[in-house]
């Protein structure tokens, strides 16, 4: 507390909790990136919209930058604090405010865990369908400054369909309110959907106002081996022309191998080069269809093996070797690209993108996973042991380059769900015009006219 600024925030907030210690610093300047070392002012943790506003405030005064923190549980820097900004922390507002049972919405603060407005949803008989497996950790706020998408996507949308209202404070320290869950509103511009997705450079998102929908049905997971990186888009068709899907993952024989050696169960024998796993409803009708697809596939030589849940405890086990792959990986620190193509252009952009890395990573060990049923693609790449962290991201960005490419000639996105932050900056040109990127600086200047909100973040 002995920098000034802070002493003179402390004076016009006693009752803000401020937080200086430097693991305190560590543990809140930094997401999942491990790129940037964090070296924020302070973290700020307030506990009412009226103390985030003051603190706004006072950092347009002061010429303060702000960081919005959640669960930093995102993969593009966005939530890093390197150059001395304050970090404002809305973990203590985390309270289920309201739930309408004739609207089927369910108010929160933005600090509330993704999981814990499930729960709160699934109390009323409800669901809010949205879902990963940072579910613990995320927050409501950090998943729609994102537009988080996960895992049912395919069945659901991403978070941006389900946020029927928000209540935000702008970079000048006004508090709005977007949306007002209004089914209908053709008054002017939604700008409800401005700030989903804006990675907290526009105003700070501090409740939200979330549709629910009905209980899923009963559902049935089934894992597939198959024999060849060409079949999957052919399994994916058979699939989804029989099936509802809840959920349509892809990973490879290398990303198993960690969930494994992470303590998951093997689910075959034999291992086989790539894996699958799907999720349908398990009435009578559907797991017909699922076992017709099934042999239909084993028939034409697409698929090696497969295995369906027969108890909640078996699809978890197998839904385990999706959900656990980040996790299993996180003790690399490994650089990882997240990008998007339309379904349609999947087949020729995961063939471009397999000769691309096979050809440029020849020395890494890459493990590829993702969302084939939206269209969203993980690669991660580890780093050698031998090799210096400094050459290794050179290394990876100069693949980068070359990936954003093939994503522009495929219409792609170089982001698909966590943002452009730090680390996919200097390819937004791939996936927005210039005249785009233009529009977007001058909504920044309207809406954070002093450039406080999260500086450096998406663009310059």
């Amino acid at each position: 507390m002995t920098d000034p600024r802070l002493a003179s925030l402390n004076a016009a907030l006693p009752a803000l909790r401020l937080l200086t210690d430097p693991a305190d610093l560590q543990h809140y300047g930094r997401d999942w990136t491990r790129r940037w070392a964090p070296a924020p002012l302070a973290i700020a943790l307030p506990s009412s919209v009226d103390e985030v506003q003051a603190v706004v405030r006072w950092a347009n005064a002061q010429g303060v930058a702000i960081v919005p923190s959640g669960g930093r549980t995102g993969l593009s820097g966005g939530a890093v604090a390197a150059k001395g900004e304050l970090v404002i922390s809305l973990e203590r507002m985390h309270k289920v405010l309201a739930f309408d049972a004739v609207d089927r919405t369910l108010t929160v603060q933005a600090g509330i865990a993704l999981q814990t407005a499930q729960d709160a949803a699934r109390d009323h008989g409800l669901q809010y369908p949205v879902d990963f497996a940072s579910r613990g950790s995320c927050s409501i706020g950090g998943t729609i400054a994102t537009n988080a998408g996960g895992i049912r996507v395919v069945r659901y949308g991403n978070t941006r369909e389900w946020v029927a209202g928000l209540k935000v404070v702008t970079g000048s320290g006004e508090l709005v309110e977007l949306g007002r869950a209004l089914v209908k509103n053709s008054s002017g511009y939604d700008l409800r959907h401005l700030m989903i997705a804006s990675e907290g450079t526009l105003g700070l998102i501090v409740e939200a106002t979330l549709k629910l929908t009905d209980p899923p049905p009963p559902s049935n997971v089934m894992l597939l081996a198959l024999p060849s990186f060409d079949a999957l888009m052919q399994v994916f068709a058979a699939f989804r022309a029989r099936l509802q899907l809840q959920a349509f993952e892809f990973l490879t024989d290398v990303a198993l191998k960690h969930v494994l050696a992470h303590g998951a169960q093997p689910p075959f024998a034999e291992t086989h080069p790539y894996y699958v796993v799907t999720e349908f409803a398990s009435d009578a009708a559907n797991e017909s269809e699922a076992l017709a697809a099934f042999e239909q596939c084993m028939e034409q030589g697409l698929v090696s093996d497969g295995v369906i849940s027969a108890s909640d405890t078996q699809a978890a086990q197998l839904w385990r070797l999706r959900e656990g792959i980040t996790e299993s990986l996180a003790k690399y620190v490994p650089y990882k690209n997240d990008v998007s193509v339309r379904i349609s252009a999947m087949p020729a952009f995961l063939l471009a993108t397999q000769a691309l890395l096979g050809k440029q990573y020849p020395q890494f060990e890459v493990v590829w996973f993702g969302h084939i049923g939206d269209g969203n693609l993980h690669i991660n790449i580890l780093k050698p042991d031998a090799m210096s962290q400094a050459d290794f991201v050179a290394d990876c960005e100069r693949v980068t380059k070359l990936l954003a490419q093939v994503l522009e000639a495929h219409g792609g996105s170089i982001s698909a769900e966590h943002g452009i932050g730090l680390v996919k900056k200097p390819y937004l040109g791939c996936t927005r015009s210039a005249t785009e990127i233009a529009l977007m600086r001058g909504i920044k200047a309207v809406l954070d006219p002093n450039g406080i909100l999260n500086p450096g973040k998406v663009f310059d």
